[in-house]
């Protein structure tokens, strides 16, 4: 056994200028809970979390705005981390729900035959790209 067997996903960390802005957006948008928040330096950190989701708000500071997209392949033109994926069972509720809760959609879903998913995209306030993914 290697000790690479161990290897798991924990959480994707996200660096953003608006942290009470986000972490509202978070929890308010997509209803993930603050597990633990703590200062380090002058910046401000966050664990949230939604069933086994997490993500690492890490706001405050001076941070730059990132690029936003009308569309996702507008945004393949840089290297990146380029989003993170929530998976979900009903692509067309999530996208009604996520409507009334005034978030809009990154261009229009899509199906990927060669992985037998249909996908969504939303950016959070601060423009990163979060890629919702059910079952064809």
């Amino acid at each position: 056994m290697s000790p690479l067997d161990s290897l798991r996903h924990d959480h994707v960390a996200l660096r953003v200028s608006d942290y009470d802005g986000t972490v509202a957006w978070y929890t308010e948008k997509l209803g993930f809970t603050v597990d633990q928040e703590w200062p380090f330096g002058d910046l401000q950190l966050a664990y949230l979390s939604r069933g086994n989701a997490k993500i690492e708000i890490l706001g405050g500071g001076d941070a730059s705005p990132q690029p936003r997209f009308d569309d996702v392949s507008a945004s393949f033109g840089s290297e990146r981390l380029h989003h993170f994926c929530l998976a979900v069972d009903d692509l067309d509720a999530i996208i009604d729900e996520l409507s009334r809760r005034a978030v809009g959609l990154v261009g229009e879903p899509f199906v990927v035959e060669e992985i037998g998913r249909r996908l969504a995209f939303v950016e959070d306030n601060s423009g990163n790209l979060i890629e919702l993914s059910a079952p064809r």
